[in-house]
């Protein structure tokens, strides 16, 4: 029997929506889930902001499922709620489909939610012997199984260094492609033995599974998480109205530093140093509303302990394009 999922924790909620709210506070102003999961998040937004209009996008189509019932259970009706089936970084489409040329807050909850993990025929955990797939949409072509099946050694090595940081990945990905000479890897358990037997003893000693990166990597193969991620973070800045907020959690560093440098962009000037006039077309478009990357308390890791690899960074819009 496949285990309950536990109740649904939104990460950094009160903090997300004490960001965000204040480019929401007009009546009618558009919100963007990115990521909507199981809508917590927008919930919370909801809560302090009840005048907005909510646009949900999500890839996989359970969470618009589990989402659509907690804005039900929650009242949320009263709310215009549009939910989409797409992957985040088709946002620009999503929005002007409706209409829209401009947003007020875009919200991106990355990563794998706890959901995911703890529905076993997603793939997703190294602790359960389960199929591999992990894939976020569960229609999509890709799995988990395809790739370590399918790719040659150097392209896993590549995988699970880049994706992964993994610092045995040649040596996993050797191990895997023998493996698979005598028999195609199809569940999660043979994958965590593979690389248990591949990885040096010591590696095995420091209290991590070491299968956790590999997972990590191939996940965000099989998704094309950052790939997306490139062309989503540009895409919902440009559709933020003066004043319209977004905000970036990450769980890992990868998307992190991508969304450090796509923000730090956006706040600097473009303008050649020594200019004695800055044109107005250099001025930074953003202004950043977070110190760094603000973490989760103590007392919320506690409670939710995915919150401990949670990395916040929000900004917002000061200047529009120029003509």
């Amino acid at each position: 029997m496949d285990r309950v999922p536990p109740p649904h924790l939104p990460v950094m909620a009160d903090r997300v929506a004490a960001l965000l709210a204040p480019a929401l506070s007009r009546p009618g102003a558009v919100l963007v889930d990115a990521t909507l999961g199981a809508g917590g998040h927008t919930l919370a937004l909801a809560a302090r902001c009840p005048d907005i209009r909510v646009i949900g996008i999500d890839r996989d189509p359970n969470a618009l499922a589990i989402s659509q019932a907690a804005f039900d259970a929650a009242g949320v009706p009263t709310i215009p709620v549009t939910l989409v089936h797409a992957v985040f970084d088709q946002i620009a489409t999503v929005v002007s489909g409706l209409g829209l040329d401009r947003v007020d807050a875009v919200l991106f909850d990355l990563g794998l939610s706890s959901m995911q993990i703890d529905t076993d025929e997603r793939g997703f955990a190294y602790s359960r012997d389960v199929e591999l797939d992990m894939r976020m949409d569960p229609n999509a072509n890709l799995n988990a199984a395809d790739v370590v099946n399918t790719y040659s050694m150097d392209s896993l090595a590549r995988v699970l260094r880049q994706y992964g940081d993994e610092p045995n990945a040649r040596r996993i990905a050797q191990a895997i492609v023998r493996r698979r000479e005598q028999k195609a890897l199809h569940r999660t358990g043979e994958l965590v033995e593979t690389i248990s037997q591949a990885v040096p003893a010591r590696s095995r000693r420091t209290g991590r599974n070491p299968a956790k990166r590999t997972f990590q990597a191939l996940r965000i193969e099989v998704n094309g998480e950052l790939d997306a991620l490139h062309q989503a973070l540009p895409a919902a800045i440009g559709l933020l109205g003066l004043g319209g907020r977004i905000a970036v959690l990450a769980y890992h560093s990868l998307e992190d530093r991508m969304a450090k440098r796509v923000l730090v962009a956006g706040a600097s000037s473009s303008a050649p140093v020594g200019l004695p006039v800055e044109p107005e077309a250099t001025k930074p478009r953003l202004r950043l509303l977070t110190r760094g990357a603000e973490r989760a308390s103590e007392a919320e890791i506690t409670a939710n302990p995915r919150a401990a690899a949670a990395r916040l960074r929000a900004a917002e819009r000061i200047r529009n394009e120029a003509a």
